[in-house]
């Protein structure tokens, strides 16, 4: 897969992420998924394989009413991609000892994108 091909991957993900499409993110991942967020130097969020991954997605469309992903700059190196990733959401709800519903927070942070064959099969998000 040529690094054109990975990038259209990479956008045809976040493009469901952005509009909550939980089934369209996980078309364009392995059943092996590994997902990390990372935020301040601490994995906050995990997932092992597609389902997994599925049930942590689930949990953030109902933490979120908007939330959107927009991709920067990209690098490439064998078979993963390093993103520069702008990151805004609203929450939906509120959060224990956090925001309160309809607090919009924003973040940039770094996304590696590990590909096996065309899908995703790591996904690291740092903040």
């Amino acid at each position: 897969m040529d690094n054109a091909s990975r990038k259209a991957v990479i956008e045809r993900y976040l493009a469901a992420y952005n509009a909550f499409d939980i089934d369209g993110m996980l078309a364009v991942l392995t059943p092996d998924v590994r997902f990390e967020n990372v935020a301040g130097g601490t994995v906050n969020a995990e997932a092992s394989g597609i389902d997994a991954f599925r049930s942590l997605a689930e949990q953030g469309r109902r933490l979120f009413s908007a939330r959107a992903q927009r991709l920067g700059g990209l690098a490439f190196d064998g078979d993963t991609a390093y993103a520069d990733i702008d990151w805004r959401g609203t929450f939906a709800v509120d959060v224990p000892d956090g925001p309160r519903a309809g607090t919009t927070l924003e973040l940039r942070g770094h996304s590696a994108f590990t590909f096996v064959g065309e899908r995703i099969a790591k996904l690291v998000d740092r903040s």
